[in-house]
């Protein structure tokens, strides 16, 4: 859409290192093998507002935010860059990815996964990559950018959005049918390919701008708060827990009015009447026992201490990005 806290520390190699010295020093023990020590990964979530160059800061903040989040595997939206009239959108990503010296997939559709681990494998549509983890075993990681418009909050409380004469709605059957039409292709698209993921029993992980609030954050406790306009089960967030995947922020953060985490957005003031804030950039994670026990930490990245647990000032995109810390 247009629309600091130092990371915690990973602990994978510590545990791998005491797990050999215990078996050095210790009696004769039961070799430990790779699946059973927990790995720590974090993954983050990142919309760059057409490459970065929207914001006109340099590629250096947009790598900064990346760096400062500690992530090790970033799913990002809006890859390509302004360019002249006439000539093709640089892309991005790849700039990012050869200056982190990482691995990178191009997803197509302005979409792209970077990642430190080596990338060796789609899914058919590139909804996902498959990765390999530093201990040999596998993860997906999957990338989405759902459509911006029609925008269902906008056309909730009557703020003009889109081309064409877009309805005002005023009820939650409304806003559902509205998000389905805008988005329910995309989602229909993904969820088989998710669904194929999670059946070889591996770690799975979704990152994306979902141009859609979470189901969970739009209440009726939320409501009585005055956090929303009215109780929307929003079917994207719903249907990917449908799948099997849980929401990592919200893992960490269940009350939706203590912890808002918007991300949508920095560039307006929270009480702008033509804009609504909200947390339309996720990632969710599944294949694993407990999903919501795998996720030890989830973060926002963005302009200020009032809005974001780490920050970077000045900050180069439209949308904060969220960061999760999971250990596998």
């Amino acid at each position: 859409m247009k629309p600091s806290k130092s990371p915690v520390g990973r602990r994978s190699f510590l545990t791998l290192a005491l797990a050999c010295c215990a078996g050095l020093v210790g009696p004769p023990t039961e070799a430990v093998g790779a699946e059973d020590v927990p790995e720590v990964v974090r993954v983050l979530t990142f919309n760059l507002w057409q490459g970065g160059d929207a914001g006109k800061q340099p590629l250096d903040r947009t790598i900064e935010v990346i760096e400062r989040s500690g992530a090790d595997i970033v799913g990002l939206q809006e890859t390509g860059g302004i360019a002249p009239e006439g000539q093709p959108r640089p892309d991005r990503a790849a700039e990012i990815a050869e200056r982190l010296g990482w691995h990178y997939l191009d997803q197509g559709s302005g979409r792209g996964v970077v990642s430190r681990f080596e990338i060796i494998g789609s899914t058919p549509r590139k909804w996902g990559v498959k990765l390999r983890l530093p201990s040999g075993r596998p993860m997906y990681a999957f990338n989405i950018h759902f459509a911006a418009a029609p925008y269902q909050p906008y056309q909730i409380l009557r703020i003009p959005y889109g081309d064409g004469d877009v309805p005002f709605i005023d009820t939650e059957e409304e806003a559902i049918r509205g998000a389905e039409g805008a988005r329910g292709k995309q989602v229909a698209s993904l969820i088989p390919e998710l669904k194929v993921a999670l059946a070889e029993g591996v770690p799975v992980v979704l990152t994306g701008d979902f141009n859609e609030p979470s189901r969970l954050d739009w209440t009726q406790a939320a409501v009585e708060a005055k956090a929303c306009p009215m109780k929307v089960d929003w079917p994207a967030t719903r249907a990917v827990e449908e799948a099997g995947l849980v929401d990592a922020y919200r893992a960490v953060h269940p009350d939706p009015v203590k912890s808002p985490g918007i991300t949508w957005t920095p560039i307006t003031s929270p009480d702008d009447p033509k804009d609504r804030h909200d947390r339309i950039d996720l990632v969710f994670v599944g294949g694993v026992e407990s999903p919501a026990g795998a996720v030890k930490a989830a973060q926002v990245l963005g302009e200020a201490p009032e809005t974001a647990d780490v920050v970077v000032n000045p900050y180069p995109s439209d949308h904060r990005a969220v960061v999760a810390e999971l250990e596998l």
